[in-house]
């Protein structure tokens, strides 16, 4: 990777931006199912069921592989994060994407739970296959990242621009650090740390 222009920059990691959603959306999605499936709605519990399942898959593997190759382009053009850059820590970064997208979540919820009325489920899990979508992704970032021996970072006011999407079109170009950089592994999970002896 090339070296990056002096000056420091705040980074957040992309695979963490990309997870921040994943637990919101599931267990807003997994209530807005349990929930809906108490009203028998206009087709009925098991057609709804039914019909949210299917639901389920499609926007798990939809949400799972969009922009991949986005993603894959901004990681290989990745220049090497410079000295001064400020790395975010993962409870920030996970934080700030919540508060910052509170209210759609919110109206996603209140979305999935009226569907309920016409389609008892389907809503909610949708949802739930969103955020379960948002895992998988972060889990493949992961690889990525491994694959390269290297973390990928986003700068944090490019961020900003465009809804906190890390693969927008505002968003320039990724930096790299080393595996060992920042407080988030591979992927975005906690980085478990070895237990002292």
């Amino acid at each position: 990777m090339a070296r990056a222009a002096r000056g420091g920059q705040g980074l957040a990691r992309v695979a963490v931006v990309v997870r921040a959603g994943a637990a919101p959306l599931w267990w807003l999605g997994v209530c807005a199912a349990g929930i809906g499936v108490l009203v028998p709605g206009l087709t009925g519990r098991r057609i709804g069921l039914l019909a949210g399942a299917a639901l389920f898959l499609v926007a798990t593997a939809v949400t799972a592989t969009v922009r991949r190759g986005r993603y894959r382009a901004l990681a290989g053009a990745a220049s090497r994060a410079g000295r001064h850059d400020v790395l975010q820590d993962r409870a920030v970064t996970v934080r700030t994407w919540r508060r910052g997208h509170r209210w759609w979540l919110l109206a996603a919820a209140v979305a999935a739970l009226a569907a309920s009325f016409a389609v008892p489920a389907a809503g909610g899990l949708l949802l739930a296959g969103v955020g379960t979508g948002l895992r998988l992704k972060a889990a493949w970032l992961g690889r990525v990242e491994r694959d390269a021996d290297a973390l990928l970072w986003v700068r944090i006011d490019w961020l900003a621009r465009d809804g906190g999407r890390p693969a927008a079109r505002s968003v320039k170009g990724y930096r790299g650090t080393g595996i060992a950089a920042g407080d988030a592994a591979p992927g975005g999970a906690r980085r478990r740390t070895a237990a002292l002896v």
